[in-house]
């Protein structure tokens, strides 16, 4: 008996160089070189920066103005504030410096003993009031006995003798007063004038 016929076994070329192109193709694709960017891109990024800072150390600086401005104000405004507080003390004081006069002329007045009480109740007053405008910045000139200063005293005359210091205050015929160290009103006065020096006694103009 005859044995079947086979087939032939047909055989299949393996195409080398496909195979290792399909190998290539299938490992991770390499990520190509980035290019850095032009320079010329950051030229206007750093300007730009720099523009930003300009504008904000300008307006810090308008800041600090402005700030100096208002403190500058406010002093100002407190100053002139408690300026015109004083100037109406003044006014004030002013008008009862000859109440203070007044007051002196009436206790001077009186030297009998029946006034005593009447003179002790003046006196009373008198130191009151005093005492009252003394805590606002008032002194009282203490000119007797002093060298004549025209800022401070106003001659009415001239005496001569040689007892005092030529120039010297023998006589204070009105006091003057100060206000937180300004003349309220100077005080009225005679000066001592050495012979031979100012002639006669004399008036004396301001």
């Amino acid at each position: 008996m005859a044995e079947p016929k086979r087939e032939e076994e047909k055989v299949i070329p393996i195409d080398t160089h496909r195979t290792e192109r399909n190998d290539a193709s299938q490992e991770d694709p390499i990520d190509p070189p980035q290019a850095d960017p032009p320079a010329s891109a950051e030229l206007p990024l750093a300007a730009e920066l720099q523009k930003l800072k300009a504008e904000k150390d300008e307006l810090m600086q308008t800041m600090i103005r402005r700030q100096a401005d208002f403190e500058n104000f406010r002093k100002r405004t407190e100053r002139d504030r408690h300026e015109e507080g004083r100037r109406g003390v003044e006014r004030l004081i002013l008008d009862l410096i000859p109440v203070l006069d007044a007051f002196d002329r009436a206790i001077q007045g009186h030297g009998a003993p029946a006034d005593d009480e009447y003179s002790k109740g003046i006196t009373l007053i008198r130191k009151q009031l005093w005492d009252s405008i003394a805590r606002h910045g008032v002194q009282r000139i203490d000119a007797a006995g002093k060298t004549f200063d025209p800022h401070q005293h106003q001659a009415i005359e001239r005496v001569e003798t040689d007892e005092v210091p030529d120039g010297s205050i023998v006589t204070v015929v009105q006091d003057g007063y100060l206000f937180h160290g300004k003349v309220l009103r100077p005080a009225i006065v005679r000066v001592a004038v050495h012979p031979g020096d100012g002639g006669h006694s004399a008036r004396t103009e301001n």
